[in-house]
This record gives structure tokens, sequence and C-alpha cells, in this order.
């Protein structure tokens, strides 16, 4: 059992994946051997996260999931632990493994109850063995009623004062797209008053799931550990990564600011065009392309040439768009760019040596067909093509809404890549990246620091700087991605970050923590 950090990269696997090894595994096994090390499991990282707790409260489902449950009861029962389980199954209708968990339970002596106790503690423990890895949110799926005693269950575990460990999921969280199914989502935000919230736990049995840590995933799976219960994956091949840090890449000493590439910023749309001022979004970009470490930042600003320089960032060099060599350059394009840089998207679709598409210039995109095919041609030609899309420009370029991308987002940012033929970078909690005929990679790192003017531009800008210093599209896309987010994870309590401070820090960090840890 260990811990997930975002200090190493892990393997993701859908349910489908998932169920594989668990039907190959208890193949091979005597009966009930998985859910007693399932139960184990949950037992032991109960005792250590909460050594103190006098009561448990397990909160079990009818199925397999409620097996674990029972099983973890009796193994804590026995530990001295006051155990009251809420069971929502019967002996009779159970699954074979969890009618002999509950008979385990029954012989340790737990307590049988409706409801939880009432005096649980912040020292106490809940633990959510409903619903497991069975659930489905998708759009298309037919919503049915929760029954009542469920959804009683999981209110009381939404706003227990006592610290909740989910097994394998938190209840009523897709695996694969970390969506609540309709009818099982918190009536209220998990943690409205994040000051004084009940710590959340997931410990993921067999293997890792993509949902945890993305979309609603991250918040409600809060930390996240994993056993693999003694079954390798083998050759079952993942769904997705978590990604990990980069590798350190010391620069040589003989080496020039020719060796780091240079990357051209175009957008930020003027006043005078519309009076909606936007060339901070150019600078913001040029700045993180500049600390994230590119030789030179050349900037065509699209505002008829009234700002020459930056003073406080004398090093950017500002140029007219007419007098960038393209062919030679990185160019990120679209910040800020207003309805500007249309007239400069097919020149730059066609001539860029690498490019990164963001903001308006996707927005463009996506009402033009010309543009988009020419994008596809990148592809073709072997050029690197990065786009940076939030969901409703996501949206906006597959045709959907914005809640279709977010109900998969995973699948849309596959998608993304596929119709586009080349790597996407869907934003959000849980940022996805993905290439044609590749595994795609979920982002471990950023909090809702992010959440602030600018932030996207930044995050280009320091795509772009990898790509000038020579990286594929996907690994620049993937570690800018974790660096930025790991700037907000390090930020300093009670200061605020806005897009200047994090692009000023967008170079590799110097200290990436201690490896996993272990239980």
């Amino acid at each position: 059992m260990y811990r997930i950090t975002a200090q190493q990269p892990q393997p993701l696997h859908d349910t489908a994946a998932t169920r594989r090894l668990e039907q190959a595994a208890a193949a091979t096994l005597p009966p009930h051997t998985l859910m007693q090390r399932a139960g184990k499991a949950v037992a032991r990282l109960a005792l250590a996260l909460a050594p103190h707790a006098r009561t448990v409260w397990i909160a079990c489902g009818p199925g397999n999931n409620g097996g674990d449950g029972l099983e973890a009861a009796a193994h804590l029962q026995r530990a001295g632990r006051q155990v009251v389980v809420t069971w929502l199954g019967q002996p009779d209708t159970a699954p074979a493994d969890a009618r002999a968990s509950w008979s385990r339970a029954q012989a340790a002596g737990v307590q049988w109850a409706d409801a939880p106790p009432a005096d649980l503690t912040p020292h106490d423990l809940c633990i959510d063995a409903l619903l497991g890895i069975g659930v489905c949110a998708s759009p298309t799926a037919p919503a049915r009623p929760a029954p009542v005693r469920l959804q009683a269950c999981l209110r009381a575990l939404h706003h227990a004062a006592a610290p909740v460990l989910a097994v394998d999921l938190p209840s009523g969280l897709d695996a694969d797209t970390g969506q609540f199914a309709p009818g099982l989502a918190p009536e209220t935000p998990l943690h409205p008053t994040p000051s004084v919230r009940p710590a959340r736990y997931t410990l993921s049995l067999l293997t890792l799931k993509p949902g945890l840590f993305t979309a609603a995933g991250r918040d409600a799976a809060g930390q996240v550990w994993c056993d693999d219960l003694g079954v390798p994956a083998g050759n079952e091949p993942p769904s997705a990564w978590l990604c990990g840090p980069a590798a350190p890449a010391p620069r040589a000493h003989a080496s020039h600011k020719g060796t780091y590439g240079d990357v051209a910023v175009v957008g930020g749309e003027g006043l005078a065009a519309r009076g909606l001022g936007m060339a901070g979004a150019g600078l913001l970009a040029a700045s993180a392309a500049l600390h994230g470490g590119a030789g030179r930042v050349l900037v065509a600003l699209l505002d008829q040439g009234h700002q020459e320089i930056d003073p406080l960032q004398p090093e950017l060099m500002f140029r007219r768009f007419d007098a960038l060599a393209l062919e030679q350059l990185t160019v990120v394009c679209g910040c800020g760019g207003g309805q500007a840089v249309a007239a400069m998207l097919p020149e730059v679709l066609t001539r860029s040596a690498r490019l990164v598409l963001d903001a308006d210039a996707l927005n463009t995109i996506a009402n033009q067909a010309a543009l988009h095919a020419l994008v596809v041609a990148r592809g073709q030609h072997g050029q690197s093509t990065v786009l940076t899309p939030h969901p409703l420009e996501a949206a906006r370029l597959l045709g959907l809404t914005a809640a279709e991308v977010q109900a998969d987002r995973l699948g849309a940012a596959r998608q993304l890549a596929a119709q586009f033929n080349c790597v996407a970078v869907l934003k959000g909690s849980g940022t996805v990246i993905a290439a044609p005929d590749r595994i795609p990679a979920i982002n471990p790192t950023g909090n809702a620091r992010l959440a602030t003017a600018g932030t996207g531009d930044v995050l280009a800008g320091m795509v772009g700087a990898g790509l000038a210093a020579g990286a594929s599209s996907f690994r620049a896309a993937s570690e800018a991605v974790y660096r930025h987010g790991q700037i907000a994870d390090h930020w300093p309590a009670g200061r605020a970050l806005t897009a200047s401070e994090l692009a000023r820090h967008a170079g590799p960090a110097e200290h990436l923590g201690s490896t996993a840890a272990s239980l």
C-alpha cells in the first residue's frame, strides 16, 4: 500500500481493465481471497489514518464494495474499535463473497444500525463502502432515483463531522470520468468551509482509476492511496497515466541563447480596435516563455504598434507581425487575440515551425473549417502543434457543450487530438494531455489558486518555451502543465498568486519533494 503523490508517474486503469484484472486474479486464487485482502487493507489504512478513533461507522452497500467494508469491519472490531455498520444488503441476496464477510463481521461482534452514530467526533472515522466502481455517470445513461436508504447514507457521509475513507472510490463517482452519477452528487459542495472540513481519503483497490484525478474526482477523493491486493497489472495496458515531474535537465555550460530557441507571441488585441484591450494576455505569455527558459522572446502585439517596449521586461523584443520569420520560430498564438488574430492565422498555421494555439486562435479555428484543415495538415507535415483549450473552447472546437466535454474529459481530449491531429491540453481540474495514437496523461498538480485571469496565457507561454528548447509536443505540454500546477501547490499561504507572479516562477523547480510515502 502506498500514498499517491505528484512525485512519480502512475498507471491508471479504467473500469473495464480493472474488471479484467479482478476476474483473472479471482480465477487463480481461493474463493474470497480478494475481498479478504481488500478488507484487511481498508482496516490497516483506517487504523493508520485515525489511530485515536473510538468509533468507526461503516456504510456498506449491497454488493462487493459493501463486502469489502464488512470485511474491514471485522478486522477493526477485533482491533478494539467500536464498529457500527449500516448495511444496505441482505444475507440471502448478497454476493457469495459479501455474504461470507457479513458472517465474519457478525462473528466479530460489530454493531448494526440503520443510521450513523449521533456522537461521531472529528477524532472518529467514517468508511464509505457503498458503491465502488459500478457507477456510470454518462449523460446518456437512464437516470434512476437512488434508494432512500442509500441517499440517507450518502448525505450522512457528505456532512459527517468525522473524516471519511472511501473504499475504491467515493460513492457515486464514475471511475472513468470523475463525474458523479445523476442523483448521487453531493447536494452542496463537499467542502464548503475548507479550513474546518473533515479530511477525505480514498483507498483505490487493485488499480488506480482515472476518475480520481480529474473533473470532480480530486475534490471528492481527497488524499489517495492504492493497494494492488497482490495482483500485478501484468500485460493490462493503462488507460491513462498520472504525470510525474520532469527529469532534471541541467544546462550545458557551453550553451547560448540560440541553444534554447526563439518564441514569438502573437496576440493581445489593442484597446483601439474595439475598446477591449487585451495586450496583457500576450505579455503574460511572453513573460512565461522568458522565465520558462526560452533563449529569446519576440512579441507581436495586435495593437497597431502602440506598444514598443515593456519597461518592466526589457528583455522582450517587440516586432510587427510581418517582420517575424515564422519558419524559424516557436509561435504562441491567440492569447488575448480577440478578433484581430483571425487575419494572422492562415500564415501562422502554414508557416510556423512549432505552434501553440490558445484562446481566441482556438475560437476562430472552431468557426472556420479551412483553418481546421490547416491545423490537421500541420500534423501530416510533421510540424509540432499544441492546442490549450479550456472546456468551453474545447466544446466549440468539437461542436459540443461545455457540459458534454466535462462529462468525459479524457474522451474529449482524445477526440480533440484525433480531430486536429496534434497534442491537445484540456485544461481544468486534472488537466488532460492527449495526442493521436498515444495513451493520454492526467496532471496531478495545481489547485484553485490558478482560477484567476491570465494563468492560461502563462501556460501557453510555458509550453512554447519547452517546444523552443527542443522537447516533443507531448513532453513540452506535459512538463509545462505539471510545473504550472506545481508552482500553485508550493505557493506561500496567504500570498495572492497572480498570473504575473506565476509567469515569473515558470522556470524549473529547484526542489521537487520526496518520493511517494509508503505505509
